[in-house]
């Protein structure tokens, strides 16, 4: 049986866009949806009690916003008590059909110890995730047009992930350190330490809302301050887990150049009220050089797998 994991955050709305008209009877694969509702208020999380109910999902009420790699551990774990064999995750935001479910599933059961993403699109079409690129020395992730066969190296998405059950725990599933952003390719990366290998299968697309689950922010293109802050302290978090101290010294030293980028998603105008983004880029990279200065003292990183 397959797994559909859903983190929600308040996200009743972009549950019912996307969720509910996903014809399960439709399926080859049976599955069960399991919902993770983070606690975003009393009115949000009756709304989103209440589309579950109405759909027959299984519903987990997170007491506080416990971040979106721990929601899904905790959603994997619940669809495991319920017999999945296999998961997929997919954001709220995300619509994906029957067909796509069904093609992942096949693959991981085929592939078990492959972690797999479709082709992921804007709604206009674009491409949003084609595959990723991690590049250790300038200390990046890219996009990329993956090939469509297994690769050894980069990372997937956590848009739309899927995975076997037994493979998934022998991972550990997500770092629950990362709270949001950077545990995608956190993942990946354990993956393929760990001797498994990544997949995009580009013949399945979903369409995605970027940032329709973020909070609305003046400035258009702004970003909320939780996306600058964890963008900026989870590379450095990345480094310290997985990297050498030259990687880690260069990573810390490219990180005010890296910052300056991650600032510039949100457009230039949210410069004319920076205190906000500047002060939770700053943070986010005061955190991040922490833990990573504090792996250099003491020697230590955590080897992929473990």
């Amino acid at each position: 049986m397959l797994g559909i994991v859903v983190v929600s955050f308040g996200s009743a709305s972009l549950l019912r866009a996307n969720l509910t008209g996903l014809p399960r009877t439709a399926m080859r694969t049976p599955s069960t949806v399991v919902v993770v509702d983070n606690f975003r208020g009393s009115s949000a999380r009756e709304a989103v009690r209440a589309v579950s109910d109405e759909h027959g999902w299984e519903l987990i009420e997170n007491a506080t916003n416990a971040g979106f790699g721990t929601a899904v551990n905790t959603g994997v774990a619940r669809a495991v008590a319920l017999g999945c064999t296999s998961v997929v995750i997919v954001n709220p935001d995300a619509a994906v059909d029957a067909h796509v479910l069904d093609e992942l599933a096949e693959q991981v059961a085929a592939t078990p110890r492959t972690l797999v993403s479709p082709r992921v699109l804007r709604p206009d079409g674009r491409p949003w995730f084609t595959g990723g690129r991690i590049d250790l020395r300038a200390g990046r992730t890219r996009n990329i047009e993956a090939p469509a066969t297994p690769q050894t190296q980069g990372w997937l998405s956590g848009a739309c992930l899927a995975a076997g059950t037994a493979w998934w725990q022998q991972l550990g599933g997500f770092d629950d350190d990362y709270f949001l952003y950077w545990e995608d390719v956190d993942l990946s990366y354990r993956c393929t330490r760990a001797g498994g290998s990544l997949l995009v299968r580009q013949d399945l697309e979903v369409l995605h809302d970027v940032g329709g689950t973020q909070e609305p922010t003046a400035g258009g293109r702004a970003k909320s301050s939780t996306y600058y802050y964890y963008n900026c302290r989870n590379r450095l978090l990345f480094a310290a887990r997985h990297l050498g101290p030259r990687d880690v010294g260069r990573w810390l030293l490219t990180q005010p150049a890296y910052a300056w980028s991650v600032l510039l998603r949100g457009g230039r105008r949210q410069l004319l009220h920076p205190w906000s983004p500047v002060g939770a880029v700053v943070r986010g990279s005061c955190s991040g050089t922490l833990l990573a200065v504090r792996a250099l003292l003491t020697g230590r990183r955590r080897e992929a797998g473990a």
